[in-house]
């Protein structure tokens, strides 16, 4: 036998093209007994392997191609240490695997230099139960022969051979085709010969068959930034790095069978276990050294007494009771106390900390004590849901922090835990659909724009987020039709195909971290990304391993909350933001009118009229808001609405099912439901009702039609227990029960946590609560929080305007850092002026409250002298803060430097010793400088500085006028298409027409390679503002009207490109002067005005109604508003013998509950879909 010892994963991050899966199936259809993953630098890939491997019967061999210094790893001179050696080590045993991993996590942490790096100390250290071989070219040994040095070489060899022992290390013969090795090999035979120390064949695996080889290049191509063509790019310069039969290695050597035979007998020695599923909790000490359940258990009664009186209801003790059963019996006490204490401290320190979020909020033992801040008793929140007996997987709590002191918490963990019990971990960005056909289009030097139409081709809306290319073939009718028609198109998407979901880059997860009773590097190999320590296997593959880990999340709702209820103290002390009543009707009907803007997870445009046509008048209601406004539940929202409104028509296939879907109107919306049905119904216990719930999110359907079975006639055990009753059993028809079974059997995937649901909408409560009778203080605090966001700073700024609250601007003697409470008002932070530091503002302010306020321009330089620079006080000028003081800005401005140089000047004659101008009194320094005498900008300089260096315009804005245009069909709103691109909702698309209103503020002029000219123009309307593109021809038609300061109605295309801010190309343009000017946009055409015409010219969703004002077309709008999506909307309205084509804000996700509701709202001859 052979076996292959030396081979690159995918996880030999673009250079490895052995994908684990495919690679494992190649081996076994083969008959291979073992192989090696031996990627460069990492084990990534190491517990995938092993799984896959033993899966297919076939023996992992852990191993790592390392990178050795010239030097020492502590050595990082470029001209002597910017190149290291490569040498294959593999792990022999479990103690190989564990100095295996100790090596790599060195080499990252200490020895990183271009690469991580081991080196001989390293080596000597961690040797045991390693087995090396000396690497390809890149080893030392090959690399001192390829330059003829034989001595060094043999100085070398042996000394690996000193450090690993007998018959544990080897010298590779390799054959690639390669002159370098045809030329070496000989030697190393001779080498062997003198030495003794052993020979082993390999080849250096890079990809699986000899036609992958021109992907490996184009990876090689991605990795480099260079093109296939290019010949200063990086090629290995032979296809035979491949995974090659055992005849095919032993033809290589002929002559030295005993070379080949040596792999098979390394083989044999290696055996590594990887222990799966015991949990490896650190210990947590309990204060005065009391045993950890009976600390955990005094502390949950506690937190019982406290939330539900000293004399709760026996059924809360008993579900409290069974919790700390099942979480001591699993073993996991240590785990909600050390929870606890983290979350403890962050309270303790002033950190928010977010209610609950995921499974865990179900738990009541987690609310006693203190975890979470919701009641799961009140919302009906399953425990069994985050934890049972019958769960394979460890539980998870996700703790919500304030995005801004996140750090601060893992900082805790560190110093509690120690920095070797504590780090963050790997995630992968892998090439999906769109970004593998750009990848790959650059790398075969495709043009741009080519390969930029044809990745826009590949469908990317809400429901086909995760999309391959071979389901976007099956989709897109138009990339089907490129990709058969067009021979190179055919090759990039092939090619594309190839490296598809292949890991590109290793970055930190945003949340996970993990806490170990050991130092980690005993379990896992470590790796450094920037300053952050990161576990180098995945989340889930950290789980199976028994490891403690859990998601520190970065939240900015919970700023924005703490930063308003500190600003709600100055005047109300005694205010609790998690006392707040949660029935309050004012918050809801601000809620129901779709006053939103700013509300935590009811922002979205959708979202706004789902919850408008909802009416919410409950927690209850927000929670299933939160549920059901994702793609696949929103099918059930017209049903959930029309319930709502109508609790007649609730019906229940089984009287059984109306205490479990009564609170969500007969709707199936919550996992929690599709659990307690199966307990209800068919006498499940909730822990195998959880199993099934599992099952049927991932389509198990081997899983789903035996449980079936189970469902309706029960379960019974070889003794004839009743494990399972069953429907039958129950008393519910089987004709019921497999209707039951089919409707959550379909729903389940789409079914929401209602524990996460219920701890956001939570929070989502109290943003609104607090916008609702604090408005002041939430909307400062919300606008501090987007300060590095333009776009949303004036969306907030402009639903200020609509509150009647002023957002006054920054002013030096008045200013904080964020925005803050002044009055009436909101003051604007001086955080949001360009060229200023935190550090120096808070300088000014602590100068302010200590010396009092700046009396003069020069009183203000004189006591920042040397602590501000010119550009820091021309941007304070320009902004208008120092307004207040003596002068205007243009006599500031000029004289800013005048200021500086005479500071400047007298403080060197102070430093001198000479009697200079601080020897003067105060009054007469001050009577010694004056400002210029110039008059002042104009109206519009003022307002084209302030956007400048604020990014805004504060003192007023040329749009305000045309505040209510934007309410009327057509205008769409700069700030909803680039909140919408960025966050993905799937509302505006590559390619989509608009209408736009707003203010060129800037304008620039660029010469094409073919001598025309285009102008890109910066628009900007109340909400935000976007890069228009004016091609040539419009250019030149409507150069006068293009010009910085003029206000425009545009119409044009929108162009999205993934690695690039949204733009628009103008199609046409009017200049506007007057709101009144503005009409309802409506087109005129020829198109018929019968709906189920079948010579509709594009494809689209076809509505005819009476007239604007029919109350069934105000009820379909309601129902249009629900199903946000991509389908164009058509009206006829025949009262007007006019034709309305909506704007792409109107577009719709067209599906059958739609259809059905409009046929019969507006009758079947007024409603025609026209498919693409």
């Amino acid at each position: 036998m052979f076996t292959h010892l030396h081979l690159h994963t995918e996880y030999s991050l673009l250079d490895g093209a052995c994908r684990i899966e495919q690679l494992l199936d190649l081996a076994a259809q083969r008959g291979d007994k073992a192989v090696a993953i031996t990627d460069h630098g990492v084990m990534y890939g190491a517990v995938n392997f092993y799984k896959a491997a033993k899966k297919r019967g076939i023996k992992p061999i852990i191993g790592c191609e390392v990178y050795v210094a010239q030097r020492t790893r502590f050595d990082k001179t470029n001209e002597l240490d910017g190149q290291s050696y490569h040498l294959v080590l593999l792990c022999e045993n479990n103690t190989g695997y564990q100095n295996l991993i100790a090596l790599v996590s060195h080499a990252w942490i200490e020895g990183f230099y271009n690469k991580p790096r081991v080196d001989l100390e390293l080596l000597k250290q961690y040797h045991e139960g390693i087995i090396a071989l000396s690497a390809c070219l890149a080893g030392e040994i090959p690399r001192a022969l390829s330059a003829g040095d034989y001595g060094e070489a043999q100085k070398a060899a042996l000394r690996y051979s000193d450090i690993f022992g007998e018959d544990h290390f080897y010298l590779e013969l390799q054959d690639h085709g390669l002159p370098d090795q045809k030329r070496i090999n000989p030697i190393l035979i001779r080498l062997s010969n003198e030495t003794g120390i052993p020979l082993v064949v390999t080849n250096d695996c890079h990809y699986l068959t000899k036609e992958d080889s021109k992907m490996h290049h184009v990876l090689l191509c991605i990795q480099t930034n260079h093109t296939i063509d290019d010949k200063n790019g990086m090629e290995f310069g032979s296809e035979e790095f491949y995974y090659k039969t055992e005849e095919e290695m032993r033809s290589l050597f002929p002559d030295h069978p005993e070379a080949a035979d040596n792999t098979n007998k390394i083989a044999k020695r290696c055996n590594v276990t990887f222990e799966f599923g015991k949990t490896k909790l650190p210990h947590f000490d309990t204060p005065n050294g009391q045993e950890n359940f009976t600390y955990f258990r005094e502390k949950c009664y506690a937190g019982l007494h406290l939330h539900y009186g000293e004399n709760p209801a026996p059924e809360i003790v008993q579900r409290l009771e069974y919790e700390l059963d099942t979480i001591q019996k699993m073993g996991y006490v240590n785990y909600y106390l050390i929870v606890h204490d983290f979350v403890r401290h962050a309270k303790e320190v002033g950190i928010p900390v977010g209610p609950g979020r995921g499974s865990g909020a179900g738990s009541l033992a987690a609310y006693c004590i203190g975890i979470t801040g919701i009641d799961p008793l009140k919302y009906d929140l399953l425990f069994e849901r985050f934890l049972n007996p019958e769960r394979v997987s460890m539980p998870d709590f996700d703790i919500d922090f304030a995005d801004d002191r996140r750090s601060e918490m893992i900082d805790y963990v560190v110093q509690k835990y120690g920095a070797d019990h504590v780090a963050q971990i790997v995630t992968f960005g892998t090439m999906a659909a769109r970004g593998s056909i750009r990848d790959v289009g650059r790398a075969m030097g495709i043009p741009y724009a080519t390969v930029d139409e044809v990745a826009k081709l590949v469908p990317n809306d809400q429901k086909m987020k995760n999309i391959t290319l071979q389901k976007a073939l099956e989709s897109s009718q138009k990339l089907r039709e490129r990709y058969e028609a067009d021979e190179q198109i055919h090759e990039l998407i092939d090619m594309a195909r190839k490296v598809e979901g292949m890991p590109r880059n290793a970055s930190t997860h945003a949340a996970g971290v993990v806490i170990t009773d050991r130092p980690i590097a005993e379990y896992v190999p470590l790796a450094k990304n920037g300053d952050s320590v990161v576990c180098q296997y995945t989340m889930t593959t950290l789980e199976e391993l028994g490891l403690l880990k859990m998601d520190f999340l970065g939240l900015r709702n919970l700023s924005v909350i703490h930063d308003a209820v500190e600003m709600i103290h100055i005047h109300d002390p005694n205010f609790l933001v998690d006392k707040i009543p949660t029935d309050e009707p004012k918050v809801f009907q601000m809620i129901s009118a779709g006053v939103t803007d700013g509300v935590f997870q009811f922002e979205s445009s959708g979202m706004r009229s789902m919850i408008m046509q909802l009416h919410p008048d409950s927690l209850e209601d927000l929670i299933a808001a939160i549920s059901l406004y994702r793609p696949g539940p929103m099918e059930s929202i017209p049903r959930y609405i029309e319930n709502r409104h109508h609790p007649e028509k609730v019906t229940y296939r089984h009287p059984l099912l109306k205490p479990i879907l009564q609170v969500t109107y007969g709707c199936i919306v919550y996992q929690e439901q599709v659990m307690q049905i199966f307990r209800s119904l068919a006498g499940y216990s909730l822990g195998r009702a959880d199993i099934v719930r599992r099952a049927m999110s991932k389509k198990k359907h081997d899983v789903m039609q035996k449980e079936r079975e189970i469902f309706i006639h029960g379960l019974v055990s070889k003794e004839g227990t009743i494990e399972v009753s069953g429907c039958l059993r129950n008393g519910v028809p089987e004709e019921t029960a497999q209707a039951i079974y089919s409707e959550m059997e379909s729903f389940a995937s789409y079914a929401f946590n209602k524990s996460h649901a219920a701890a956001y909408a939570y929070l989502a409560y109290q943003t609104a609560y607090l916008k609702c009778f604090y408005p002041k203080e939430y909307m400062a605090a919300l606008m501090t929080s987007v300060l590095d966001n333009t776009n949303k700073l004036s969306k907030y700024i402009a639903e200020c305007d609509r509150l009647k609250i002023r957002v006054l601007p920054p002013r030096i003697n008045q200013s904080m850092v964020g925005f803050t409470v002044s009055g009436k008002d909101i003051r604007f932070g001086l955080l949001a002026v360009r060229n200023l530091g935190r550090g120096l503002i808070e300088t000014i302010i602590k100068m302010r409250q200590e010396n009092g306020t700046f009396v003069s321009f020069y009183d203000f330089c004189k006591r920042t002298y040397g602590l501000i620079n010119r550009r820091a006080l021309e941007s304070l000028i320009e902004c208008g803060a120092m307004d207040d003081l003596d002068g205007n800005r243009r006599q500031m401005a000029s004289a800013v430097e005048s200021v500086l140089a005479y500071l400047d000047s007298d403080h060197r004659k102070n430093l001198d010793g000479q009697i200079g101008f601080f020897d003067l009194g105060e009054e007469k320094k001050q009577e010694e400088f004056h400002l210029p005498k110039v008059s002042d900008y104009s109206a519009s300089e003022k307002l084209s500085q302030e956007k400048e260096v604020t990014g805004m315009y504060l003192s007023g804005h040329p749009m305000s006028p045309f505040s209510d245009c934007y309410r009327q069909p057509g205008i769409t709103r700069i700030g909803e298409i680039i909140d919408d691109l960025q966050e993905g909702n799937g509302q505006y698309h590559d390619g989509d027409m608009v209408w736009l209103l707003g203010i060129i503020t800037r304008k620039k002029l660029k010469t094409t390679k073919k001598n025309s000219t285009i102008a890109f123009l910066t628009f900007e309307d109340l909400y935000g503002s976007i890069e228009v593109l004016v091609f040539s021809k419009i250019l030149e038609e409507n150069f006068s009207l293009l010009q910085e300061g003029i206000i425009l109605k545009i119409y044009g295309k929108i162009s999205a490109r993934e690695d690039e801010a949204p733009k628009l190309i103008l199609e046409s343009l009017e200049k506007v002067s007057d709101p009144s000017q503005v009409e309802k946009l409506a087109e005129s055409t020829k198109i018929s005005d019968d709906p189920s015409s079948k010579h509709h010219p594009k494809p689209g969703l076809y509505l005819k109604v009476a007239g604007e004002e029919d109350p069934k077309w105000i009820q379909a709008k309601k129902d249009l508003a629900i199903f946000n999506g991509i389908v164009p909307l058509y009206v006829v309205f025949q009262n007007e013998k006019k034709f309305f084509r909506a704007p792409r804000s109107m577009a719709v996700d067209v599906n059958e509950p739609l259809l059905r509701e409009l046929r019969r709202l507006l009758g079947e001859e007024n409603v025609a879909f026209v498919e693409q």
